[in-house]
């Protein structure tokens, strides 16, 4: 993966792609697992060499943004996506068992979805073609940031990954003509485990970056905000 340019503020309050600045974890310091971040190459648990890791805060605690190394030449490319070990030590992850792959066109909008009990799910997404605007919820209800939501483009060109824990919920909008989304989870897909609510609803006001999407039915039915609130999946510090 390459390394864009740092995700910078770009509004304040409760909408806005940034509610507030983000930072990147500084080698030594503290990251999603604790630990400081690696920097270049290192020796991994299994003796070979693991990839390099940079790990980015967001506003949201727990939802991290990844990026590794992309090798290039003449010939095109070869990037490492996932590092067992190396993940493990940044605390991102855990034991994923399924590997989900989405193709959507132009303007298509997936969300807002999660996984709540008994099957809760992690997922670190990527998108392998294209580029979509990839947005995660606060749903833990008693949460500083409850309700609060993060936005970041993810694209074959930045290679950004973004980890969402659970405990949030999330959408993409598709920006290319084309985007291939793939994720890791945490969980096996569980249908009576899954929920989702309104992607346009008012109360967290996530700025979508393009008119008109395409909506599924399923997504345009989905409850509202007030409505996940009165029966929240998850609540700040465990499962509800």
């Amino acid at each position: 993966m390459v390394h864009p340019e740092p995700v910078g503020p770009e509004a304040e309050g409760r909408g806005g792609r940034e509610a507030v600045p983000e930072g990147e974890v500084p080698a030594g310091g503290e990251g999603p697992g604790g630990g400081g971040i690696p920097r270049g190459r290192k020796r991994g648990a299994g003796g070979g060499l693991t990839m390099e890791a940079k790990v980015t805060s967001t506003p949201l605690a727990g939802l991290f943004v990844v990026e590794g190394r992309c090798f290039r030449d003449g010939r095109g490319f070869f990037s490492e996506t996932w590092h067992r070990a190396e993940f493990a030590e940044l605390g991102i992850g855990g034991d994923f068992v399924q590997d989900n792959l989405s193709r959507s066109t132009h303007r298509v909008l997936r969300g807002l979805h999660y996984q709540g009990n008994p099957s809760p799910a992690g997922k670190l997404v990527r998108t392998s073609r294209g580029a979509v605007f990839d947005v995660a919820v606060d749903i833990r209800h008693g949460s500083p940031t409850y309700g609060k939501w993060h936005g970041v483009e993810l694209s074959e060109e930045n290679g950004r990954q973004l980890w969402v824990p659970a405990g949030f919920a999330h959408g993409f909008q598709v920006l290319s003509d084309l985007a291939d989304v793939q994720y890791k989870v945490t969980a096996y897909y569980a249908p009576d485990a899954e929920g989702a609510i309104a992607w346009d609803d008012p109360e967290i006001g996530v700025e979508w970056p393009l008119p008109d999407p395409v909506i599924s039915k399923r997504d345009t039915a989905a409850p509202s905000f007030r409505e996940y609130t009165a029966s929240p999946a998850f609540r700040h510090g465990g499962i509800g």
